[in-house]
């Protein structure tokens, strides 16, 4: 199986339906399984993007009843529509250490405050873990996961937000986790071709001939 890393910097949810919508990028070839963060973009805090009162987006910026409304068709659009035999697994947003965002602004931070707080963040993946469960798929909760942990700000955090080479281990145990409990793991995968020990060496192309 082939896997294809393909991130889009600074999206939200929203855009990111936007992405699935029209086929192209990383939807149009996966079959077996997608993975999907959400919520991390999505969580900037208002005050960093002067969203007027009465919106609920704007910029990044989606609030987390927009975010459910945003992931429902998202999930439909991959797990129904483009990809039905893919498993479908949605993957909330990490905590956030927000002395760590104070040291490394996006940009210039005049009001002094993070663009991001763990709780905003943590708001989020409750999101991202409920419309899993209501859509029936699985969910992997970083959020929470990370925190179990002691020092999680710095063994699984780089900068308050992205994450370490920690970090990114965590995510890959517990999406090889989810997709064994669904049903998919190294030793289930079809082999679209012969291994080498069903490849007679004294004729090794009759192999392919079957």
């Amino acid at each position: 199986m082939d896997v294809v890393l393909r991130g889009y910097s600074g999206y939200n949810t929203r855009w990111a339906l936007k992405v699935v919508e029209t086929g192209e990028g990383v939807f149009g070839g996966v079959r077996r399984w997608s993975g999907a963060v959400a919520g991390d973009s999505d969580s900037v805090l208002r005050r960093q993007r002067r969203v007027p009162s009465g919106s609920d987006y704007i910029g990044q910026v989606v609030l987390e009843d927009p975010l459910k409304e945003a992931l429902f068709p998202i999930e439909m659009r991959i797990g129904e529509e483009r990809l039905p035999e893919a498993i479908v697994v949605l993957i909330s947003p990490p905590p956030i250490d927000e002395n760590a965002r104070l040291l490394h602004p996006f940009t210039e931070n005049v009001l002094g405050l993070p663009e991001r707080t763990n709780q905003a963040a943590g708001a989020y993946a409750k999101a991202c873990v409920a419309v899993a469960g209501e859509c029936g798929i699985p969910a992997v909760d970083l959020w929470t996961k990370m925190q179990q942990f002691p020092d999680w700000q710095k063994a699984y955090l780089r900068d308050g937000l992205h994450l370490s080479e920690g970090g990114n281990r965590i995510v890959f145990e517990e999406v090889i986790k989810k997709l064994r409990e669904a049903g998919l793991s190294l030793e289930t995968l079809p082999v679209d071709l012969p291994l080498i020990v069903e490849i007679d060496p004294n004729e090794p192309l009759k192999t392919f001939q079957k």
